[in-house]
Parts: C-alpha cells; sequence; structure tokens
C-alpha cells in the first residue's frame, strides 16, 4: 500500500502541472482586460497608470512566460498579490475564507454519506414499493430543479414570508456579544439554508447510484446462500450487501468533493456568505488572474486528493483490492 500511494503522489504533480497550464491559458484568453477593470474603479487613473499595472504584474509578457513566472512562485508556495486594490496576497484572502466553505462543504458531505446512502438501502430493498418509488420522484426532481432557483424560493419563503432564518450572511449584528453556545446557534442558522440545498442535489444522485449498486449486489448467488443459511436480514443487507456496493458509491463521493466546491460559488454569491466560493465569483468579475488560479489551484488539488481518497477507501471496503505487485 505505501509504495501505490508513493506512485500514486508522484503522478498527481505532472497532473497538477498539466492543470495548472490548462487553467493559465483559459483564463488569460477569456474576453475582458483586467488593467481596465482595475483601472475604471478610479475615475483620476490615468494612461500611465494603467501601463504601470501592467508592467507590475508582467501582463505585457507573453503568455507562456507568465505561466512560468508564476509557476516559478507556485513552487515557492506563493501565488503572488491579488489586483484588487488591498494588493493582498493572494493565499492570504484565501485562507481568510477557507474556513468558512470547508464548514459549509464538510456539514454538506456528512449530510449527504448519512442520509443518502440509508436511502439508497431502503430503496432497493422495497424495490417496487411505494416507498421506493416516492424515492424515485424525489430522484427526479432532485436532478431537474435549478439550484439557483430553488434558493431563491427558499430565500423568499423562510426568510421573507415565515421569517425564521435569515438570508445573508454568516453572522447576526452583535454576534461578538454573544456567549459560545449563542455563537454556535446564529451561524448554524445562517448557513442551514444553504447547506441543505447543497445536499439536495448530491443528494439524490448519491441514493441513486445506491439504489442501483445494492440492487445488483441483492441478486447475488451468495446473498441468496446467506438467506438460506437463516442470517438474519439486517446483517445480510448492512454487512455483506452494502460492502460490496459501496464500490461504485465511493466514486461519488470522491468526484463530488470538486462539485461540492462549485456548488458554494452559487450558494455564497446568493446568500452573500464571504466564503471561497463568492471570493471567486468576484475574482472572475474583476478578471483578477492571481486569486482566480489559486483558487482553481486548490480546487485540482481536492479533485486529484479526492480520486486518491477514493481509491484508498476502495481496498478498505473490499479486501479482494490489493495495490502491491506481485
Amino acid at each position: 500500500m505505501i509504495t501505490y500511494l508513493l506512485r500514486r503522489l508522484a503522478g498527481l504533480i505532472p497532473m497538477l502541472l498539466g492543470i495548472t497550464l490548462v487553467s493559465f491559458i483559459v483564463i488569460h484568453l477569456a474576453p475582458g482586460d483586467p488593467a481596465q477593470f482595475m483601472t475604471s474603479l478610479n475615475p483620476k487613473a490615468s494612461e500611465k497608470a494603467r501601463e504601470r499595472f501592467i508592467k507590475m504584474y508582467d501582463l505585457d509578457k507573453p503568455i507562456v512566460e507568465q505561466y512560468f513566472l508564476w509557476l516559478k512562485k507556485f513552487v515557492r508556495f506563493d501565488f503572488g498579490d491579488s489586483f484588487s486594490q488591498d494588493r493582498k496576497p493572494v493565499l492570504q484572502k484565501i485562507l481568510e475564507r477557507l474556513p468558512i466553505t470547508i464548514y459549509l462543504n464538510v456539514a454538506a458531505l456528512i449530510l449527504i454519506f448519512i442520509v443518502a446512502i440509508p436511502m439508497g438501502v431502503l430503496s432497493a430493498y422495497y424495490h417496487n414499493s411505494i416507498l421506493d418509488r416516492v424515492v424515485t420522484v424525489f430522484v427526479f426532481v432532485g436532478f431537474a430543479v435549478p439550484s439557483f432557483w430553488l434558493a431563491l424560493l427558499c430565500m423568499y419563503y423562510f426568510g421573507v414570508v415565515l421569517g425564521v432564518l435569515p438570508i445573508s450572511g454568516i453572522y447576526s449584528y452583535g454576534f461578538s456579544e454573544l456567549g459560545l453556545i449563542g455563537k454556535m446557534v446564529d451561524v448554524i442558522r445562517h448557513t442551514l439554508l444553504p447547506v441543505i440545498l447543497s445536499v439536495f442535489g448530491s443528494l439524490a444522485a448519491l441514493s441513486r447510484f445506491t439504489r442501483n449498486s445494492m440492487l445488483d449486489v441483492l441478486h447475488e448467488e451468495y446473498i441468496e446462500a446467506a438467506k438460506a443459511r437463516g442470517i438474519p436480514e439486517r446483517i445480510i443487507i448492512f454487512k455483506h450487501a452494502l460492502r460490496n456496493a459501496l464500490l461504485p458509491v465511493i466514486t461519488i463521493l470522491g468526484l463530488s468533493i470538486p462539485g461540492l466546491i462549485g456548488g458554494s460559488v452559487i450558494f455564497e454569491t446568493i446568500f452573500s456568505i464571504p466564503g471561497m466560493g463568492q471570493l471567486f465569483y468576484q475574482s472572475v468579475m474583476m478578471r483578477d488572474y492571481p486569486v482566480i488560479m489559486g483558487i482553481l489551484v486548490i480546487g485540482a488539488i481536492l479533485t486529484l486528493v479526492g480520486n486518491l481518497l477514493a481509491d484508498i477507501m476502495y481496498g478498505m471496503a473490499d479486501p479482494r483490492i490489493r495495490y502491491e505487485k506481485k
């Protein structure tokens, strides 16, 4: 296993470099001049100020040369400075907002895991029953409903009509005056809608994959043999069948990590949550190349790590899988 991990980690380096190269070229080919965006915010900015801005960030150099200049900083864990007026280091801006995004995505991932897998198992066990049909309808609704539209509806209903949940930000006024429990409750109330909405779409997909995988496993001969030996149903379902049905589900869980981060761009922007997703949206609108590249690199790393963790979990779920060379 150690040899396999070292080999995979070594293989992640050229893959990450390829992702950064493609991302760097694509964002620079997108329409829009960052110098024009930044100087337009200041009506007193002259043409000389624009030229100084271009030279300061090496925007007058060819794209390939700009990439290698960026890569030289990146290997030292330096993403450069933001184009914005505060000129903050990109890494500092990301680290200021990263904890909020991690909290939202971890909470969503835990809820997806807790709810989707039992839902898929029960739907497969009670195949063609009323429960299965209800779950199927829920799945199709989850696939079909646009997340941003559902978010606006929930904001209007729970925030405006009922007034039971806040619809923007992550803290209330007077947050610093609350006690520890009060602060926790306040943050949970502000993030409840974004987390639930983030779970909704992924919940439908994962429960469906779990159901289909469980249906295949439940028709295997060893399941019928276990039933013939008088083993209790709950042990057959949750110990024998579920463990073998988890392999495709693990794949979806590994790939859902970057999907959740992509969804956080929508929800953090709609709910005005100061996370990494909102920062990414603002940076794209302002053509803040260093910040865009920093967030894209973090997303790429999480994607690659998610795939690696999925491979490791394969071996934990199925002892027959061995990674060492014979």
